[in-house]
């Protein structure tokens, strides 16, 4: 430093509570992330002990078409939260609603194997321990995906008619962290049921 060079003192940043609606957010998601473990444990429990088919091996196929759907919809949300962010509301509904599409492509995916489980395979909820745990845990996820679509289609709307701004970004990003972890629960569902259990 040279000898004409003021020293000027550090400021350290004030300190401010994170927003009300990240914490009630994340409050959610540990609420829920302690319920799906639950599923999760009891799906691994289970594995096996199922006395009359048919069993995961007999019946599952790997969904992978579904699961690039669902996990290409976190990057889409992603620069959803990014363009508002960056004043590009034209930009944001375009990536928002590619978000609502990919997750509904999911959801559809899910449904039609379903009904191939249950028509054409014989698996019901009440049909052995498998088909319990796979409907009750695969179940829970596409309930909290349907739960996330709704949102998303109401800030669609919200989009459409004019009254999304750039300052309402916080609020897209807080919501975009339930779509995450929707997201990231289905890849332990994933591997739980169409990986290990198999």
């Amino acid at each position: 430093m040279s000898s004409g060079a003021i020293a000027r003192p550090l400021i350290k940043p004030e300190w401010a509570l994170p927003s009300r609606g990240r914490v009630g957010m994340l409050s959610l998601i540990a609420a829920e992330a302690a319920i799906f473990t639950i599923f999760v444990v009891a799906y691994i429990f289970y594995i096996g002990k199922s006395l009359s088919g048919p069993m995961p091996k007999d019946v599952l196929e790997l969904p992978i078409f579904n699961t690039v759907c669902l996990l290409s919809s976190s990057l889409t949300i992603h620069l959803a939260v990014r363009a508002l962010r960056n004043a590009k509301v034209g930009a944001f509904g375009l990536w928002w609603f590619v978000t609502i599409a990919l997750g509904a492509i999911f959801l559809v995916g899910t449904a039609r194997e379903w009904q191939r489980l249950i028509f054409e395979k014989g698996l019901t909820i009440s049909t052995n321990l498998f088909g319990t745990t796979y409907y009750s845990l695969v179940g829970l996820h596409a309930f909290h995906v349907t739960a996330g679509l709704i949102f998303l289609a109401i800030g669609m709307i919200f989009t459409l008619l004019g009254k999304v701004k750039p300052e309402h970004s916080e609020r897209a990003e807080i919501f975009s962290l339930y779509w995450h972890f929707v997201d990231a629960v289905w890849v332990i569902v994933f591997t739980v049921v169409y990986v290990v259990g198999r």
